[in-house]
């Protein structure tokens, strides 16, 4: 490991100005991807900034009109036993579930695996479907974005120097809505997603799809927010002609590559399968509420 300042700071101002005073510092959410790097020797900070001890960076809040906000240092334990969240979100939960090992998700947070901007992360397209926001805080003040603005390019975000996210912004759920994730991996248990496809749906009294919101991990340098796979549901119900006009739209957004994981014609063709798969767990938990 290369020599480094560990800094824990107890206030916004204090990561702020750490982050700016040490040369190529990194933050620290949770940490399981930022140790792996320094250790390979890919990534040498001058400073790591823990942010775990500055209030709001770890817990999970519901506001009174049932929006959520999460800590983006709080681990993926703790978000899979929020029973609030667990309702209103399952998605995103399921999503969060599948960041590594049991003993990873006890540190493993979503913040560390938005901004490590890797295309197959698995809780980047279950946010982006749900229309979740960031709340960053940096020098320059505070501002909120669409989860998707984040990542630029793989391994590269948008965040400006001394910029963190503190937080996540999860909106207020509607009657008669859901949301689903659902990967492809070589393996059963921890591995890298080949495609991901994160689906959040909100139906009307009678089942007809009023707005719908589809993204893709893994196929492309960046998460896709697929609006015409979400338009392409709207209008009607969940039938066999929705889906394959889903099926359609999602495999026209990929731009993937060839790797030992999967070939583009393959990457492509399981896009259209897995938003298909979990528009319709995504659908039948909506007509459940």
């Amino acid at each position: 490991m290369p020599q480094f300042d560990y800094v824990a700071p107890t206030s916004v101002d204090e990561a702020i100005k750490a982050l700016m005073s040490a040369p190529a510092a990194r933050v620290l959410a949770g940490g399981t991807d930022l140790i792996v790097q320094m250790k390979a020797g890919r990534v040498s900070p001058g400073a790591v900034v823990d942010l775990k001890r500055i209030p709001g960076s770890i817990g999970i809040r519901r506001e009174g009109d049932g929006a959520f906000l999460i800590g983006a240092a709080t681990s993926g334990a703790a978000i899979s036993e929020d029973a609030a969240l667990v309702g209103a979100w399952p998605g995103v939960v399921e999503a969060t579930n599948l960041i590594g090992s049991t003993q990873v998700q006890g540190r493993a947070s979503l913040g560390g695996n938005l901004c490590n901007a890797s295309p197959a992360a698995d809780s980047v397209p279950a946010l982006v479907a749900a229309r979740a926001t960031c709340i960053i805080v940096g020098p320059a003040g505070r501002r909120e974005v669409p989860v998707e603005t984040i990542q630029a390019s793989p391994g590269r975000t948008t965040l400006q120097p001394g910029e963190f996210i503190l937080e996540f912004w999860l909106p207020p759920r509607p009657r008669k809505s859901a949301d689903a994730y659902l990967r492809l991996i070589p393996r059963t248990e921890m591995d890298i997603a080949v495609v991901g496809a994160g689906v959040n749906l909100t139906l009307d009294a009678a089942g007809v799809i009023t707005e719908a919101h589809v993204s893709l991990g893994a196929v492309a340098p960046t998460t896709l927010l697929v609006a015409a796979a979400g338009q392409a549901l709207v209008g009607g119900k969940l039938d066999e002609a929705a889906l394959d006009r889903l099926d359609a739209a999602a495999r026209a957004a990929c731009n993937p590559i060839d790797d030992k994981r999967g070939t583009i014609d393959y990457r492509t063709k399981i896009a259209g399968v897995l938003a298909r798969r979990t528009a319709t767990i995504a659908y039948n938990r909506a007509e459940a509420r």
